[in-house]
């Protein structure tokens, strides 16, 4: 109504300033003159939720067929726009119909019965009501049931109509798909963080218990180390185990960007206290470390220096669980691909000068064997956890038999990419 009752001025004007409203013909230019001015509103990005909603109240279309959120792209807006001029030029036929269809037929049902209507000049074309007056509740019918049937019609082409041109497009399935993604990484990654913190801390705090146990009453230093170790454990775990449980509660960070994501421990911060709280457990553990010249971790890139020590903390997990003796540990920076590097070239890809970050930890085989890949019990979602972990950064995770021991070797590379 809003864009006929424009055009209609408009017409009247360029018309001499007659009345559209009185002449069929001017009638009909506005509405073909509106028509256009309603295709052009319908490239406006927030049209289509609008007529989305409205399809899916109006039409009885299933909701997953049709497209959310603004249109993204020009292809969706001029679908949307054939859509609006579509629905809104159908609809002001039917309404037009459905104002003066009804009264017409009232008239032309009452006719043979009230005598006033009868000097009223009724007619419809050649049809001349007051020559024919019984006849006229015929033509009254036949005219609400016209009525009926164009609105069921209109109704049935705007319903078969809304999912084509409402539906999403080839850029709005990849957006969705985008979305679905970023998403499941984030669960994933929330996932890892759990299973990693609460998997190490029911190791350690197992074993830091039945060690303490064990020697109760003949090492009582022991026993106050062990439960002191305990008692960080559980507190750093905790606070850790509230931070993503409030994620998943609120819905924060869970989506594209994965923002929100609680502040996990470093290698630079936290190495230290992992390697006393694990040798707590009564476990020997030899540490050896070489960050280069910098004498520290604290130079490494924070996603590095994060998933290194996920990666780290799994190992010894797998050690507390599974293994029997002591835990040689070895954390290095090299050159990949430069000359005198130890160990050799274990990276893959391109070589040249830039660094990576080698992480070696070997152990007892007599238990450690059960947390190799193919006779985990467990379903191994902690290698699976380090190998992805490592995938992010473009590096590889290896576990298994190697040299008469039990091996994880993860290797990070610490390119320009990872900076």
């Amino acid at each position: 109504m809003p864009y006929f009752l424009l055009t209609e001025v408009a017409v009247g004007v360029l018309a001499g300033g007659s009345n559209a409203t009185a002449s069929l013909p001017l009638s009909l230019a506005a509405y073909a003159a509106a028509l256009p001015l309603i295709a052009v509103t319908g490239l406006f990005r927030l049209v289509r939720p609008m007529s989305v909603a409205a399809a899916r109240a109006l039409c009885g279309v299933p909701g997953e067929r049709f497209a959310e959120g603004p249109a993204r792209s020009w292809a969706a807006r001029g679908r949307t726009a054939v859509w609006w001029t579509l629905h809104l030029g159908v609809g002001a036929l039917v309404s037009g119909m459905s104002l003066a269809v009804p009264p017409m037929a009232v008239v032309l049902l009452a006719l043979p019965f009230v005598s006033a209507l009868r000097d009223l000049p009724v007619g419809l074309g050649p049809f001349d009501a007051q020559a024919h007056p019984y006849v006229a509740p015929l033509l009254g019918i036949a005219l609400l049931a016209g009525l009926v049937l164009c609105a069921a019609g209109a109704g049935a082409l705007l319903a078969r109509l809304a999912p084509v041109l409402l539906g999403p497009t080839a850029a709005d399935r990849l957006a969705a798909a985008e979305e679905r993604a970023a998403d499941l990484a984030v669960r994933n990654r929330l996932a890892r963080e759990l299973h990693d913190a609460v998997g190490h801390a029911l190791s350690a705090v197992t074993l830091q218990a039945s060690a303490a146990r064990r020697v109760l009453d003949s090492d009582p230093g022991f026993v106050r180390e062990a439960l002191a170790a305990i008692e960080d454990t559980t507190r750093r775990t905790v606070g850790e185990l509230d931070a993503v449980l409030g994620l998943l509660r609120e819905g924060d960070g869970v989506g594209a960007g994965g923002g929100g994501l609680p502040a996990a421990p470093t290698l630079a911060a936290d190495l230290d206290g992992l390697l006393a709280r694990s040798r707590a457990s009564g476990i020997p553990i030899t540490a050896r470390q070489d960050p280069g010249p910098a004498g520290d971790w604290a130079w490494l890139p924070a996603i590095a220096s994060r998933e290194a020590y996920r990666i780290v903390q799994e190992g010894l997990s797998n050690a507390l669980r599974h293994g029997t003796g002591p835990v040689d540990l070895r954390i290095l920076v090299r050159v990949r691909g430069g000359q005198g590097e130890p160990g050799g070239n274990g990276g893959q890809g391109e070589s040249g000068g830039y660094e990576e970050l080698e992480i070696s930890m070997t152990n007892d085989p007599a238990g450690a064997a059960a947390a190799a890949p193919g006779a985990r019990t467990t379903g191994g979602r902690g290698l699976q956890g380090a190998a992805e972990r490592a995938a992010l950064l473009g590096g590889q995770v290896e576990a298994g038999p190697h040299e008469g021991r039990w091996r994880l070797r993860a290797v990070l590379p610490l390119g320009e990419g990872v900076r």
